[in-house]
């Protein structure tokens, strides 16, 4: 029996082996943070708590045992208190596992909503890319279309010009109007460049095999009259018109051989005098008759720049040759 302060206690009756009292022992540092988190200021908390000192402690005297009734009925009303709390901290629990347990299926559910609106967006914008698609389509179409009708355009545009042209320079070989060939001839020929890929279209072909029968039969006037003003009877009197000048621009455009031989008729035809002259065996070619021979060739200049420099293109370049 233990004693205290004059009261004694059977150890016996609060032995610390038996099973019913026994203590859970939590580590150190898990005990200090429950003393921090839960501080309490009760002994019966305490780690070293002993339930004999713990009695003593309220019956310190024999004469303290009268009021033993009273610490009993004060201990009930504790430990009453104390299964109180510990239901409704039990329910509190339950109800926040309830709470948690909701929690979860709602965000569970609103994850399989976000899913689905997630798939209904993809859904969208996958059917939005296909129309994308379509509207980028139809309108490479349409460019296509816009494209193939503006050739189309274009081409009958062309053609129009072609078969006009053709006619008036028909009725302008009929006139000899070489003025109106000299304008027509060149934008005819150019146009007929722009149907080469489609030359083996009849139509077209035969429409090429106009322009070059017109050709020559252009071919065969300008040099009948390059040949008249050159060579012909009239050749001294020959003098240089807006007629020739026309002539000179037909064969600009007609063929580059053309121009070469027309140049030679004249040159053979205006220095026809100068090679009688000063043959080798002249005695105009001798050096000390030189000046003569410039003087000669720059009368000659002279009445080119004055009769013919207006009729030849510059880019003949009558003057260096």
């Amino acid at each position: 029996m233990a004693t205290t302060n004059g009261a004694d206690v059977d150890d016996d009756t609060f032995d610390a082996d038996d099973d019913r009292y026994d203590t859970l022992v939590l580590p150190a540092d898990v005990q200090k943070v429950i003393d921090q988190i839960l501080p309490s200021t009760d002994e019966i908390d305490r780690v070293d708590f002993n339930p004999v000192d713990y009695i003593n402690q309220l019956f310190p005297t024999e004469q303290s045992l009268a009021n033993i009734d009273e610490v009993i009925g004060s201990v009930k009303s504790k430990i009453r208190a104390l299964d109180t709390d510990i239901r409704f901290t039990i329910r509190g629990h339950s109800d926040t596992e309830i709470d948690e347990h909701k929690a979860l299926e709602e965000a569970q559910n609103s994850i399989l909503l976000l899913f689905q609106q997630m798939r209904e967006i993809k859904d969208k914008a996958d059917k939005s890319e296909e129309m994308v698609k379509e509207i980028t389509r139809d309108i490479k179409q349409l460019d296509v279309a816009k494209k193939n009708l503006t050739t189309s355009i274009t081409t009958l545009n062309h053609l129009q010009m072609l078969i006009e042209g053709i006619d008036k320079i028909e009725a302008a070989i009929k006139k000899k109007s070489y003025g109106d060939i000299a304008n027509l001839l060149h934008p005819v020929i150019s146009v007929l460049e722009h149907f080469q890929p489609y030359i083996n279209i009849p139509q077209i072909q035969e429409l090429s095999t106009n322009v070059k029968e017109l050709t020559a039969q252009i071919t065969v006037q300008v040099r009948k009259e390059c040949e008249d003003a050159f060579n012909g009877p009239n050749a001294k009197n020959f003098t240089p018109n807006q007629h020739f000048l026309d002539v000179c621009k037909i064969i600009d455009v007609i063929d580059p051989k053309l121009r070469l031989e027309v140049i030679n008729w004249f040159l053979k035809t205006h220095l026809s005098e100068y090679t009688i002259l000063y043959q080798e065996s002249q005695e105009l070619t001798w050096l000390d008759k030189i000046d003569r021979r410039h003087a000669w060739l720059k009368r000659a200049l002279v009445e080119y720049d004055e009769k013919y420099s207006r009729i030849f293109p510059v880019h003949w370049e009558m003057v260096e040759r």
